[in-house]
């Protein structure tokens, strides 16, 4: 089990957690962002929507609503700007043709505060949608996240967005819940890093990596795995 406040020595001095972090969403990077949204739906019931282009990055995104959270199947659509990118060559790096757990984001609505504690920066992000909403958030972590994949970044929306996982949608497979996270990395550094949070992970040690993700459908439990093909399995 994780231990909710505990830290290393050398670590820096930790001031006052923030409130209470949720998961926002999982990055799934892809080859192909329609191949692999029609394989999402046929092979588990999950619909996704379009989501819009990252222009700074290279990439795109479909959007698979879970209600408070999500999944982003996520590839680049532009070689040349994404090679320039560091967003867009992580992506690129971890795709695969069924989709492959590259990174997870956590939701805050104190990010200063995580910022401070952390001893982060904070970058403005928006993308607009196919329908011309402009979405907007802040995000702080990324580039620690990319280099250590079991460390989430976080994000804040801006006030009055709604919150992508919560995008009307008709799963075949509803209802569809995020039951965990396999988590491979330092539990130490990560539970230092995540705060207070109530996130179902489960996390082994070794080379700091996403493994899987783990969902339960009505069709019964899905695994997408960074280890082989991602699975649907009825039990």
């Amino acid at each position: 089990m994780l231990c909710h406040g505990c830290h290393k020595a050398d670590s820096p001095p930790l001031g006052r957690y923030a409130r209470r972090v949720e998961l926002d969403h999982v990055l799934i990077a892809v080859t192909d962002l329609e191949s692999a949204a029609e394989a999402f739906d046929e092979r588990f019931g999950l619909a996704s929507v379009e989501g819009g282009r990252h222009p700074a990055w290279g990439t795109a995104n479909r959007i698979v609503p879970l209600g408070s959270n999500y999944l982003e199947l996520v590839g680049v659509v532009d070689k040349a700007v994404a090679a320039e990118s560091a967003f867009g060559r992580w992506v690129a790096e971890g795709a695969s043709a069924t989709g492959r757990p590259i990174g997870w984001a956590v939701r805050t609505d104190a990010i200063d505060e995580v910022a401070t504690r952390l001893r982060l920066g904070v970058v403005d992000g928006s993308r607009t949608t196919p329908s011309g909403q402009r979405l907007r958030w802040r995000s702080a972590g990324v580039e620690q996240a990319m280099a250590a994949p079991a460390l989430p970044f976080f994000i804040q929306w801006e006030p009055g967005t709604a919150l992508p996982g919560t995008t009307a949608i008709a799963h075949p497979a509803a209802p569809v819940t995020i039951s965990r996270l396999d988590l491979v990395g330092d539990r130490e550094r990560l539970d230092e890093w995540l705060g207070a949070h109530d996130i179902p992970i489960v996390v082994r040690d070794g080379v700091s990596r996403l493994a899987a993700v783990d969902l339960i459908t009505a069709h019964g439990n899905v695994v997408v795995s960074a280890d082989s093909e991602s699975r649907l399995s009825i039990y």
